[in-house]
C-alpha cells in the first residue's frame, strides 16, 4: 500500500518496485537477514566443541565451561538487542545501525578464530555487540515497508522470516564440510575455518545492504536533525568502549551474570508496573498479564536452548549417528530445527485458523502453555530414550534426537511468534518499546540459564547416559509442570488481558 503514512511515521511510504507483490526492498533486506543469520548460525554448533577442543585439551572436564560461556553469550546478545534498538530509535537511524553493527559482528567473527581464551571472549563480546546493533533494527525495517493496515504486512514478515530461517539451515551444513571434509587435517574439525566462514557471510550481509539501501528510498534513514555522519562515529567510539564490559560480563560467568540480569529485569519490571498503573486499571492488569507470561517464557528457553550447548554434546557423545555406511554430522542437527520451522509453521498457522473459524482457537497463554508442554515432551521423549534405548554401545538410536528437535519447533511455533506481537497489545501505550526489551530480556535470561543448566547435565566430568538422564528428566518435570501451571492460570491471565486475543 505505497504512499500511506504508518502510525508513528511522519512521511509518507515512498512509491516501491512490486516483485512477487511486495516492495521490491523486502528482497534486499531478506539475503541481508540470511547472510547475517548464516554467519549467527555457522558458529552456532562449533563454539562449545571449540572451547572444549582448544582451551581444554579435548577433555570432557570443560563441558561445563563451554556451556557456561555459550549461554551467557546468547544471553548477552539478547539483552544487547534492548540498547541497540534505542540507538536506532534515538540516535543514527536503522540503516546506519544495521551498518555498524554488521561491522562489529564481522570483526568479533575473525577475532575469535586467534586461539586465545580472552581474545576468543573479547571476540565474542565483538559479536554482541555488533548483533545488538543489526538484529532488533533490520526487523524493524520490514515492518516500516508496509502501513499497518496493508494486508501483506504478515506474509512480508512470513517471507522474511523463510530468510532467517534458510540461513540458519544451510550455515551448519556448509561450514561442517567446510570444516571437516574440505580444511580438515586431522581428527579434530577446522573450527578456525567455521569461524571464518562466517566472518565472509557477515561481510557479504554488509556489503549487500551498503549497496541495497539505496533501494530503501529513506525508508530508516536518520531523522533531519540527525544526519551528521559524527554521529555515526559517536556511536562506533561508544560500541568499542562498550565492548570491554560485555567482555567481563563474559569472564564474571554465567552465575554473576544472572545476577546482573534479574537485577536489570526487576528495574524494567518496575518501570513498566508503575506507567502501567498511571495508566489505569487496564493498563495495569494488561501489564501483569505481560509480566507473568515473561516468566513462563524464561522457563521456555532455558530448556529449549539447549541445541548449541549440552544437546550437541550429547550428538557428539551419546547419540548413534550412524545411517548405515554414512554418519550424520553433529554439525547438522542445528539444521534440524529450521527446516522443522520452515515445514511445520504453514501447518500450524492453518490449525490456528480453522481452530478460530470454529471459536476454540487458544488464548494466548494457552498457547505458551501448549508450547511449553510441547519443549516438555521433547525432553521425555530424551528420558525415555536414556533409560529404555541406550544399546550395547551406550548410545541411544538417531532417531530419537532428531524428533526432539521437531517437536521442539512445533512448542516454538506455538509460543515464539506471537511473543512480539502479544507486547504491542499488552505493554503500556507509552512503554511499547520497553516492553520489547523485557521481552527480549526474559529471553536472554532463560538462555544464561540454559548454560548452567547444561553445565549441571555435562557433570564435573563430562557428559554420561546418567548426568544427561538425570538432567533431563529435570527438565521435563520443570517444563510438564510449569506448562500445566499456565493452562490452569490461563483464564485468570486472559481476564487480566481484558479482551486481547
Amino acid at each position: 500500500m505505497s504512499g500511506a503514512v504508518t502510525p508513528g511515521q511522519s512521511v509518507a511510504i515512498p512509491e516501491f518496485k512490486q516483485i512477487l507483490g511486495h516492495p521490491s526492498p523486502l528482497w534486499m533486506l531478506f539475503m541481508t537477514e540470511f547472510w547475517e543469520r548464516f554467519a549467527f548460525y555457522g558458529i552456532r554448533w562449533a563454539l562449545v566443541l571449540y572451547i572444549v577442543t582448544q582451551f581444554y585439551a579435548g577433555a570432557a572436564a570443560g563441558q561445563a565451561d563451554a556451556n557456561l560461556t555459550y549461554g551467557s553469550y546468547l544471553a548477552l546478545v539478547y539483552a544487547g538487542a534492548v540498547f541497540g534498538g534505542y540507538v536506532a530509535d534515538r540516535v543514527i537511524g536503522y540503516q546506519r545501525s544495521i551498518l555498524i553493527g554488521a561491522a562489529f559482528m564481522a570483526a568479533g567473527l575473525f577475532a575469535i578464530t586467534i586461539p586465545d581464551p580472552n581474545v576468543f571472549k573479547l571476540g565474542l563480546a565483538t559479536i554482541i555487540v555488533g548483533n545488538g546493533m543489526f538484529k532488533p533494527n533490520i526487523s524493524t525495517m520490514v515492518g516500516k515497508l508496509y502501513s499497518v493496515s496493508d494486508p501483506r504486512r504478515d506474509s512480508g514478515f512470513t517471507i522474511f522470516y523463510m530468510g532467517i530461517n534458510t540461513g540458519a539451515f544451510i550455515a551448519p551444513i556448509l561450514t561442517q564440510i567446510l570444516a571437516q571434509q574440505v580444511f580438515n587435517t586431522g581428527d579434530t574439525p577446522a573450527y578456525k575455518v567455521v569461524f571464518f566462514a562466517s566472518g565472509v557471510g557477515m561481510l557479504i550481509s554488509l556489503v549487500w545492504f551498503a549497496i541495497g539501501r539505496k533501494a530503501l528510498k529513506g525508508i530508516g534513514a536518520p531523522a533531519a536533525d540527525a544526519q551528521s555522519p559524527m554521529r555515526m562515529v559517536f556511536v562506533a567510539v561508544g560500541a568499542l568502549f562498550v565492548i570491554p564490559v560485555v567482555y567481563f560480563l563474559l569472564k564474571a560467568g554465567a552465575n554473576n551474570l544472572q545476577v546482573v540480569l534479574t537485577i536489570l529485569f526487576v528495574i524494567l519490571a518496575a518501570m513498566l508496573m508503575i506507567e502501567g498503573i498511571r495508566e489505569g486499571k487496564v493498563a495495569r492488569d494488561k501489564t501483569i498479564a505481560m509480566m507473568i507470561i515473561f516468566a513462563f517464557n524464561i522457563l521456555f528457553w532455558m530448556f529449549f536452548e539447549q541445541a548449541g550447548s549440552s544437546f550437541t554434546f550429547l550428538a557428539d557423545n551419546i547419540v548413534n549417528r550412524r545411517l548405515g555406511s554414512f554418519e550424520f554430522p553433529t554439525a547438522w542437527f542445528q539444521s534440524v530445527n529450521s527446516i522443522a520451522i520452515i515445514v511445520c509453521a504453514p501447518i500450524v498457522a492453518w490449525i490456528w485458523v480453522v481452530l478460530a473459524k470454529r471459536n476454540v482457537n487458544p488464548s494466548i497463554p494457552r498457547k505458551f502453555g501448549l508450547g511449553i508442554i510441547f519443549n516438555a515432551v521433547a525432553f521425555g521423549l530424551l528420558m525415555y530414550a536414556l533409560s529404555h534405548l541406550v544399546g550395547v554401545d551406550n548410545k541411544i538410536p538417531f532417531w530419537t534426537l532428531f524428533a526432539v528437535y521437531c517437536i521442539q519447533s512445533i512448542g516454538e511455533l506455538c509460543l515464539s511468534p506471537i511473543g512480539l506481537s502479544m507486547v504491542t497489545k499488552l505493554a503500556p501505550t507509552r512503554l511499547v518499546g520497553l516492553g520489547m526489551g523485557g521481552w527480549f530480556l526474559s529471553t536472554g535470561i532463560g538462555n544464561n540459564l540454559s548454560g548452567i543448566f547444561a553445565s549441571y547435565v555435562s557433570g564435573e566430568t563430562g557428559m554420561s547416559v546418567p548426568s544427561a538422564l538425570s538432567g533431563y528428566t529435570f527438565g521435563f518435570w520443570s517444563l510438564m509442570a510449569g506448562g500445566v501451571l499456565l493452562l490452569l492460570l490461563a483464564p485468570l491471565i486472559q481476564k487480566l488481558m481484558h479482551g486481547v486475543k
